[in-house]
């Protein structure tokens, strides 16, 4: 159970990483940033943006859970776990004000019972 458990947070952990990664590169100063020609400087502002760093921070640790999870389960159990983000990701991008169609909530949904079959085994 406490395998499960660090991988949830592993998956929680990612899927904030992307809410992150999305607010710092839909914010006007990034859009700014892009607009402007392509340099090592213009890159750098993107990449020290606060929610870029966060989101990359967030990945990290994210990263550093799930070698906790691959230590004690086999590749095969733990990997599919991941699709439980894609869940997660349409229901918060719902609540987010994200356009979500019915074909991806179809989508996401057998992913889901994909998921639900794995971890019956």
């Amino acid at each position: 159970m406490k395998t499960l458990a660090i991988a949830l947070l592993s998956i929680a952990l990612s899927v904030a990483a992307q809410f992150c990664l999305k607010t710092g590169m839909s914010s006007a100063r990034v859009a700014e940033i892009l607009e402007r020609p392509f340099t090592a400087h213009s890159v750098l502002a993107v990449l020290t943006d606060l929610f870029v760093l966060l989101g990359f921070l967030l990945y990290g640790l994210g990263a550093v859970a799930w070698l906790a999870v691959l230590s004690k389960w086999e590749v095969s159990k733990a990997y599919p776990l991941v699709g439980l983000g894609f869940a997660a990701t349409v229901v918060i991008g719902i609540f987010a004000g994200e356009h979500v169609s019915a074909a991806r909530v179809i989508g996401v949904s057998l992913v889901f019972a994909g998921v639900w079959v794995i971890a019956q085994t």
